[in-house]
């Protein structure tokens, strides 16, 4: 036998297991699945607000000479109209053109001495893969790139109070931070970063600091009254915004114009990147599958990997799905051939061994008019 990896914890978990928060592993990490229930989580966070630890995520910084230069050289975005304090949503291509991981790029301006300084946010699982693929294709002798994984906490604030809930907190006036913008701050009297940026389709910030101070903000926030929420509440949140979830939704297989990323494919905008001539020819030829949202009728939920139907026949599978605890009915995304992924197109999902009817329906399943 091999002996088992042990699972990591974040400084955050001796503080979700005195909330007697029942607890799952998680690509590595032991995480709290939920605190008090997945659907009064879910609600507090479309109602009011709610917090999640995600110190699991993987952060990045990079200075040096012309950072994004570099970096558009490895995603489809184009970067250069970024200026200080805002940020892209954007994808590592491998030469496949299929997805490395998806991240988010904060762009923090140049230093006094003319060098670049860039945040990046990655997901818990391809934080080692995604290090090594930019130690490998970043000039190293003109950035310095800076794991602060290890030792860090990344606490978001996620919900439509969610502004009003951490401005006592933080001595920057966070009403000036736009949606996918951030700022160096000072939070409980420590240096912070926080974005106004969220994995669950609604207003909220993530929030980056030491340790300590991290421990320090969460119990605040707790005494504040702000619900603490686990990964499932996470889940269900982020699939009702149609985000996707790497390694399900997207993975090295898929191109972003495949998965509905398309709109962050510039090409008309940019240079050579890598993947570039793969998503040149798929727009040419069009791709052979499109991701989709489906509406499942009755309380029928169709799970990951369960085979698509059209007309008795699998066509597709099912990436994500759950019952929306927002809308009250089973939703899920899938991919299925172009000529199947039109608005209104009958469809079914197999779960144990029965065909249920599902519709294709428009993403994402939920917006919140309120993020300004």
């Amino acid at each position: 036998m091999t002996p088992t990896t042990p699972l990591k914890r974040t400084p955050l978990f001796d503080l979700a297991v005195e909330l007697k928060a029942r607890m799952t592993p998680f690509s590595g990490w032991e995480m709290p699945v939920q605190y008090t229930g997945l659907v009064q989580e879910h609600l507090a966070v479309r109602q009011s607000v709610g917090m999640f630890d995600i110190s699991h995520m993987g952060a990045f910084v990079m200075r040096g000479e012309d950072v994004i230069a570099q970096l558009e050289l490895l995603v489809p975005s184009y970067l250069g109209k970024l200026q200080a304090g805002e940020a892209q949503y954007t994808v590592l291509l491998n030469p496949e053109g299929g997805i490395i991981d998806d991240l988010i790029i904060y762009y923090q301006g140049r230093e006094a001495d003319g060098t670049e300084r860039v945040t990046t946010i990655v997901n818990a699982a391809t934080t080692e893969k995604d290090k090594t693929w930019l130690l490998q294709h970043l000039d190293l002798s003109k950035l310095d790139l800076q794991d602060l994984s290890p030792n860090k906490v990344l606490i978001a604030v996620q919900g439509p109070a969610a502004e009003a809930a951490l401005q006592p907190f933080v001595t920057e006036d966070l009403a000036t931070v736009k949606r996918f913008g951030h700022l160096e701050g000072t939070v409980l009297g420590s240096r912070g970063f926080l974005a106004r940026t969220g994995y669950t389709g609604e207003d909220g910030f993530e929030v980056m600091v030491a340790a300590e101070v991290g421990q320090q903000l969460w119990r605040s926030l707790l005494a504040a009254g702000v619900v603490p929420c686990g990964l499932g509440a996470r889940d269900t949140l982020r699939l009702e915004a149609a985000m996707a979830l790497y390694g399900q939704d997207i993975d090295d297989s898929t191109s972003p114009l495949e998965a509905g990323l398309g709109w962050l494919v510039h090409l008309d905008q940019k240079g050579d990147f890598i993947g570039r001539s793969p998503l040149e020819a798929q727009k040419q030829k069009g791709v052979t599958r499109r991701l989709v949202g489906l509406q499942m009728q009755g309380r029928n939920i169709a799970r990951h990997d369960y085979p698509v139907l059209h007309e008795g026949k699998p066509v597709g599978l099912v990436t994500s799905g759950t019952l929306s605890p927002t809308l009250g009915y089973p939703i899920a995304l899938a991919y299925v051939p172009p000529a199947l992924a039109k608005l209104g197109q009958s469809l079914a999902v197999e779960i144990r061994g029965k065909p249920y009817p599902a519709t294709v329906v428009k993403r994402p399943f939920y917006s919140a008019t309120r993020i300004g």
